[in-house]
């Protein structure tokens, strides 16, 4: 069984720094693609960044390019989003999702991941 788990997530103050850490474990035999999202009361999860299994390709969502950053730890099932210059509306529960696939097709989406953490509470306060 495969479990995720995000861990990082806290208190920070707008313009501040915060990085988050994301294992999936369980799993033998590669790494694969892993993604970020995030979610507001009352709104869809909406993607925040991908990472391929071997860290050559990264996508980000517009509104977090030139501030978040995606890494792996080498060729391991682990990721890290490095946020800088966090804004009010970055506060959010962020979830770490993997797929079972080294690359994904559909990054932005949902959909293409299998496997999703509990999520990790941001709230970045003015």
């Amino acid at each position: 069984q495969v479990q995720v788990a995000e861990s990082g997530g806290g208190l920070v103050q707008t313009g501040g720094s915060l990085r988050l850490s994301c294992v999936a474990s369980g799993r033998t035999g590669g790494t694969f693609a892993m993604g970020w999202f995030r979610q507001t009361p009352g709104k869809a999860r909406e993607f925040v960044a991908h990472i391929s299994w071997s860290g050559d390709k990264t996508y980000y969502a517009d509104f977090v390019k030139g501030r978040f950053t995606i890494s792996r730890e080498g060729a391991k099932n682990t990721v890290y989003l490095q946020m800088n210059s966090l804004k009010t509306g970055g506060t959010a529960v962020y979830y770490c999702a993997s797929s079972v696939w080294g690359h994904v097709a559909n990054w932005h989406d949902e959909k293409g991941y299998d496997y999703w953490g509990q999520g990790t509470q941001v709230t970045v306060s003015s």
